[in-house]
């Protein structure tokens, strides 16, 4: 009954942007520590950024600081990361989580940077 499914991955060039977003369903996203994480082939599964359940403040991959920013809409139940000044590193699968009880996945979507 809970389901996250993320969208607006895709191909871009590097120093372009995008803007990914998690919408949820069969649960309220505000109750729980909400993120993103990130799996490139080949490598472990990245923490990219969170939003802390207990006060609210965001955390940042080393990686990622100055470049992504996650943010929530309650009204929407959805969750997005902005990303810019992308480079090839960037490539990913890139997850929504969303953790109290128990943590939740949606699908994933790729993201390409890539000329």
């Amino acid at each position: 009954q809970l389901q996250l499914v993320e969208s607006g991955g895709g191909l871009v060039q590097p120093g372009g942007s995008l803007r990914l977003s998690c919408a949820a369903s069969g649960f309220i996203l505000d109750d729980y520590a909400i993120g993103w994480f990130r799996q490139a082939p080949g490598k472990e599964r990245e923490g990219v950024s969170c939003i802390s359940s207990s006060d609210g403040h965001t955390y940042y991959a080393d990686s990622v600081k100055g470049r992504f920013t996650i943010s929530a809409d309650n009204a929407k139940n959805t969750l997005y990361l902005q990303m810019i000044s992308l480079n090839s590193e960037d490539t990913a699968v890139y997850y929504c989580t969303a953790t109290l009880w128990s943590t939740y996945w949606g699908q994933g979507t790729q993201v390409t940077v890539s000329s």
